[in-house]
């Protein structure tokens, strides 16, 4: 990704020498491996340590000589050689490409989902402390962008905890199905290497063996781990959008922090705009862009071909460094977020008394009236309202009808905004525990 939208810790994880460090390490440990069981002289093994394990590979180097071999992995080998030696002919015995370079990218993926799983700690520990403030502010729920019946703020926060909770949970088990190694050379058989190997590499890098390989780890695996960045994503731009709606000017019940000298518009000194909430808009549809080449990587030839390989190669570093980079940015808007509880109020009252219109209804039902009259009755009282000819509770109690079923004090206490917050403790509970 571009410098504007990444982290230097995530970015690292996809740097080349970071690669060729790995692409090391799992050639050295494969040599250790070789060694105990005798198939290559172990102080072969102990100098292909001594001598590049604080080697800083010369990523030029080894781009000059791919430009010749055009293979990467043969490029890195050319190198390996040339700071290890001689013994360097004991390295990558019975091993193929797709052994070091599915391994590593697998490391990268794992090393990946723990910068991101620490991520969303961030954007869950605010969503929290938020919701909390917030947890009997009341404002207006909507449906269809309508007005419809009373919630809290808090509410809305605990929505997004909830969302982003299990974000969590299925980033772990992204992270351990795609945690696997692959050491079994040519075609997967095992036929040049001992399945001993692969199970010390594992253990080495912090990874299981495959059960089964084909001479590539199978891509359902990716495509579950970045399917999972793109439904993560799609949280992120849900909130995002909420945000947006909520810092509408005719709205304005939330907006984002606006700092000293901050500036909204080259044209407009007065502008306050949702520029984050937008901007993470932007890098959600970028990360769900992903999940399709991520499914159709799974389909590949026979025991292995390379159509997933140029994919990957772009896919693996901007989806994760794009995603690592919103979800720092959510965290620190929601932590920052300015809430004006005045606001919601005033949009509560916008329709003067319209939000309770469904206890006025089921009140109707429950002194005698077919739920079909009663919504005829409260619907002909509310339709003036909408059009601004009058007040709710007023034309209730005009209403002959009405008052038929309903006094004044039994339709009055159908506006208890109260009411409608009687469960928000067991909601909170339900989300957030006992604490």
């Amino acid at each position: 990704m571009i410098p504007r939208y990444t982290r230097p810790e995530m970015a690292s994880i996809w740097e080349p020498q970071t690669r060729f460090k790995i692409w090391f390490e799992i050639e050295a440990h494969a040599a250790d491996a070789l060694a105990e069981l005798g198939t290559i002289p172990k102080e072969a093994a102990k100098t292909v340590w001594a001598k590049a394990k604080d080697a800083t590979f010369d990523v030029a180097r080894i781009d000059e000589i791919e430009r010749e071999t055009k293979h990467d992995v043969i490029a890195f080998l050319t190198h390996l050689a040339e700071i290890v030696g001689p013994e360097a002919r004991f390295v990558h015995q019975g091993m193929t490409s797709s052994d070091v370079l599915d391994t590593c990218l697998n490391v990268q993926l794992t090393r990946a989902a723990d910068l991101l799983l620490a991520d969303l700690d961030k954007v869950l520990a605010a969503l929290k402390k938020r919701a909390f403030e917030h947890k009997m502010t009341p404002t207006i729920g909507r449906s269809h962008g309508i007005h419809a019946e009373p919630v809290t703020f808090g509410l809305k926060l605990a929505y997004a905890y909830a969302e982003f909770s299990r974000a969590k949970e299925r980033l772990i088990a992204a992270r351990k199905e795609v945690a696997t190694c692959a050491i079994s050379g040519a075609v997967g058989t095992f036929a040049q290497i001992d399945p001993r190997v692969e199970e010390h590499v594992a253990k080495a890098m912090g990874l299981v063996p495959e059960p089964i390989s084909t001479q590539v780890i199978p891509r359902d695996r990716h495509a579950m781990y970045f399917s999972t960045l793109g439904v993560i994503a799609s949280s992120v731009e849900r909130i995002a959008v909420e945000i947006r709606h909520m810092q509408r000017t005719e709205v304005l019940e939330a907006e984002e922090f606006f700092s000293e000298g901050q500036k909204g518009s080259s044209a407009m000194p007065h502008k306050r705009n949702p520029v984050l909430s937008e901007n993470l808009t932007g890098l959600s549809r970028m990360v769900r862009a992903y999940v399709t080449p991520a499914l159709e990587n799974v389909v590949l030839w026979h025991e292995r071909d390379i159509s997933h390989s140029s994919a990957e190669r772009m896919m693996g570093p901007d989806a994760t460094v794009t995603l690592d980079f919103a979800l720092v940015r959510l965290a620190g808007l929601i932590d920052k977020l300015l809430v004006y509880p005045a606001n919601m109020q005033k949009n509560l009252d916008r329709l003067g008394g319209l939000v309770h219109s469904q206890r006025v209804l089921l009140a109707l039902t429950q002194k005698g009236a077919s739920r079909e009259d009663a919504y005829k009755l409260v619907q002909r009282n509310a339709m003036p309202v909408w059009r601004g000819e009058g007040d709710f509770l007023q034309l209730l109690k005009k209403d002959a009808e009405v008052k038929k079923y309903l006094t004044d004090a039994e339709i009055e206490e159908q506006f208890d905004l109260g009411y409608h917050l009687k469960h928000v403790d067991t909601i909170f509970k339900r989300v957030f525990g006992e604490s």
